[in-house]
């Protein structure tokens, strides 16, 4: 089966016979009364003989694990089989790939210095294209407000100055020989600390590993330096990417400094909403690009499962983890996912698919669905979210009723990104030093870690085989309603977690002020590898509105 990580899930879900051995004795044989004990815990009820029965098998699968867990398994050594999230009978996007932004706005500097720290990656580069402002100014411009405004807001793990003048003085020096790289040639950026560079510490926002150096380039800075984009920071994430808690501190949201920016992009998020980056690289496996994009209200892209390379950054989950941009609008989202996407040859689970993306004349006429019972249900944003499916109307958009799978649970299938994680941080656990993390609270990866080692290895895969299922019926839900885009409340009805597990590709951005006026955001869904359709229909959307003009006064 194609979603199944059954070689990893075996050793997970089978090991839990182990920990009811007597702490005294752990090499004791398994007996029938720890195997009734073990099965109470999965609900499983067997005869006396039948446990009887097993007795040889779990002593031979202990024997098993010992011999496995003598293999070196660093992080970044997958499983063998790899998520698809690609229904039954789908067919890939074929043809070649265009990024055709927006005709350009006449850009000049404001005479007021300070308010390029708001300025979009597109003014900024037709800035630099044209020599108004070189990279190196603007590079030293950004890595100042990053030293002014990072002690109050705690988004900076490590600054990377002295690399980031240099390729800005490469970038200054490229363009006076005729050589323009694109629309990121010169501009700054941070990536998430989850990300590797040669040369600087690549801690993941953890205690242990806070002082780790990884001897390579994570493709998708490779794919940026290619691009021009100049590195200044690698920005703080939750711990092992959960949260906005790492070792230094809580990173801060910038409309409201004494709470956090969420997580687990939390220092990507609050830099960009600050006006300390143009834009930055987040990760998302379960809601951690949408969910502090939404705090901080910036514009946040989390691709297609499988479009951009995970080499070189941190494996939480294998079978849902996903790179994308966060930035200030829709099309700096593009400009930005049109340089990291594609194969690489590391990441065996990126797909080859073009990337088409052209902004809309209107919207008159487009078909978009809506997700009717979350946006009729009662929750926080309602007023927003209803004030922005009025604006679609108001564009012409044709606003059609979606519904998102019902047969199958979301939240019951989640609990794979934890035994995916457990195994990825089996060492952590089995050494201790799980207890080095800042957060030990029930809700926190330490109990995340320990508790997924009792999920049986058939259930692992059960729950997959239910996502097979989830998959192929989110197909038939787009074939139904005639649509490749749709959009969602962003934290109602279930969308985040369904789709996250999907694979599906979204678009989150600001859509109004809350009660403690703070960002509300809303989300915008696109078809699997059609990145272009959504961000498209977004950016109508966004064009139409000023929430992502505004900024916090720090």
């Amino acid at each position: 089966m194609k979603q199944l990580f059954t070689l990893i899930a075996a050793c997970i879900g089978s090991f839990l016979l182990g920990a009811f051995i007597v702490a005294d004795d752990p090499k004791k044989p398994v007996t029938s009364e720890m195997a009734e004990v073990a099965a109470r815990v999965f609900g499983l009820d067997f005869t006396p003989a039948e446990r009887d029965s097993m007795l040889d098998n779990l002593n031979d699968f202990r024997a098993d694990y010992d011999a496995l867990r003598k293999i070196d398994l660093p992080n970044d050594i997958a499983p063998a089989l790899y998520f698809n999230p690609l229904p039954a009978g789908f067919k890939m996007p074929v043809g070649t790939s265009s990024c055709k932004p927006s005709a350009t706005q006449k850009t000049t500097l404001p005479a007021n210095r300070n308010d390029l720290a708001f300025y979009t990656v597109t003014q900024l580069g037709e800035l630099i294209r044209k020599r108004q402002i070189s990279s190196v100014e603007l590079t030293k411009f950004f890595l100042n407000r990053l030293e002014t405004y990072d002690p109050k807001l705690h988004c900076v793990i490590t600054l990377t100055k002295d690399l980031a003048l240099q390729q800005a003085e490469r970038a200054d020096a490229e363009l006076k020989a005729g050589k323009y790289r694109g629309p990121l040639h010169g501009i700054p950026y941070g990536a998430k600390d989850l990300l590797a560079k040669k040369g600087y510490k690549t801690t993941w926002g953890s205690v242990p590993y806070k002082d780790q150096t990884l001897n390579l380039d994570a493709t998708v800075i490779q794919k940026l330096e290619a691009a021009g984009a100049v590195l200044c920071a690698k920005t703080t994430l939750g711990e092992l990417a959960w949260g906005d808690v790492w070792f230094g501190a809580m990173t801060r949201n910038p409309w409201k400094p004494e709470t956090g920016s969420s997580g687990s992009s939390a220092g990507t998020a609050s830099a960009v909403s600050a006006g300390l980056l143009p834009f930055g690289i987040g990760t998302e496996t379960l809601g951690s690009i949408v969910s502090p994009s939404t705090v901080c209200g910036t514009t946040g892209l989390r691709p297609t499962f499988g479009r951009v390379s995970r080499h070189g950054a941190m494996a939480l989950s294998w079978s849902m983890d996903k790179i994308g941009p966060i930035t200030r609008s829709v099309e700096d989202c593009a400009l930005v996912f049109d340089a990291i996407y594609g194969p690489d040859g590391h990441d065996p689970t990126v797909m080859a698919a073009p990337f088409r993306y052209a902004p809309l004349a209107s919207l008159k006429g487009m078909r978009i669905g809506y997700v009717k019972k979350a946006f009729e249900s009662t929750y926080p944003n309602r007023a927003n979210d209803s004030l922005t499916l009025q604006t679609l109307r108001t564009l012409g958009a044709e606003l059609v009723p979606f519904d998102l799978p019902a047969s199958i649970a979301p939240n019951r299938i989640s609990f794979l990104l934890g035994v995916e994680a457990a195994a990825a941080f089996d060492e952590l656990t089995r050494s201790g030093n799980d207890d080095l993390l800042v957060r030990q609270i029930k809700n926190a990866w330490p109990n995340e870690f320990r508790s997924s080692r009792f999920v049986p290895a058939v259930e692992y895969i059960q729950a997959n085989r239910a996502r097979t299922k989830l998959i192929n019926e989110m197909a038939m839900q787009f074939k139904k309603a005639a649509i490749d885009v749709y959009i969602s409340p962003t934290n109602a009805g279930g969308n985040l977690t369904l789709t996250n597990l999907t694979g599906h590709p979204c678009v989150v951005l600001p859509n109004g002020f809350n009660r403690q006026n703070t960002p509300s955001s809303v989300t915008f869904m696109g078809q699997l590898f059609e990145e272009g359709k959504v961000l498209a229909v977004a950016k109508a959307y966004q064009d139409a509105t000023s929430w992502h003009k505004k900024h916090p006064v720090l």
